[in-house]
């Protein structure tokens, strides 16, 4: 079994991923000159200013992580298109910052000075988009590892009853038979600390 598609690894690489992203956010992203109309000015724009929901969906990341390891199997693919949608998002965010980074800093401008719209803007983005694009890649590798490894992951409680598909679970007695468990027996009328 390969170390990526281990359950505790890939909740630390979507963690770890998540985190990334979160500082990215908190970076000045793009920094520049605006025209304002008291003239040219030096103006700068935060990640989470130049890429707006970047936060949101570093928790998303990390919740959906969460789920994945600790849910069943139809949650866990639930949970790893919303890894794959997050890790998407967050790329097409950063790369929009850097290709545009003249807009992106005259749109947070023109919100910062109470106006709507943009206004005349140079400026550049710096590295720190790519950070949160490295963060984005190391969350989708941890939802490829999910999609690798999420066969073999049980669900929370799972090794401890069992199914006998008429609704009761079974659990393992004292000799190793199988008996139907603690919660069923009171759910029918009976009561288990009478044995």
């Amino acid at each position: 079994m390969s170390t990526l598609t281990r359950k505790p690894v890939v909740v630390l690489l979507a963690i770890a991923a998540g985190i990334i992203m979160l500082a990215a956010g908190r970076a000045v992203w793009i920094t520049g000159t605006v025209d304002g109309i008291a003239g040219p000015a030096q103006a700068t724009a935060v990640g989470t200013a130049a890429a707006p929901g970047l936060a949101g969906l570093a928790l998303v990341a990390m919740a959906a992580a969460v789920a994945a390891a600790t849910s069943g199997r139809i949650a866990r693919w639930v949970s790893v298109l919303a890894m794959v949608g997050v890790g998407a998002g967050v790329i097409a965010l950063s790369v929009r910052a850097v290709l545009s980074a003249p807009d992106v800093l005259g749109t947070v401008a023109a919100e910062g000075s109470g106006t709507t719209g943009t206004l005349e803007a140079t400026g550049s983005a710096n590295a720190w988009p790519w950070v949160a694009v490295a963060g984005a890649v190391l969350l989708l590798v941890a939802a490829g590892g999910t999609v690798a490894g999420g066969r073999r992951w049980g669900a929370l409680g799972g090794r401890y009853e069992r199914s006998t598909g008429d609704g009761a679970t079974e659990v393992g007695g004292a000799r190793g038979e199988r008996v139907d468990s603690d919660w069923d027996r009171v759910t029918r009328g009976d009561d288990p600390s009478v044995d």
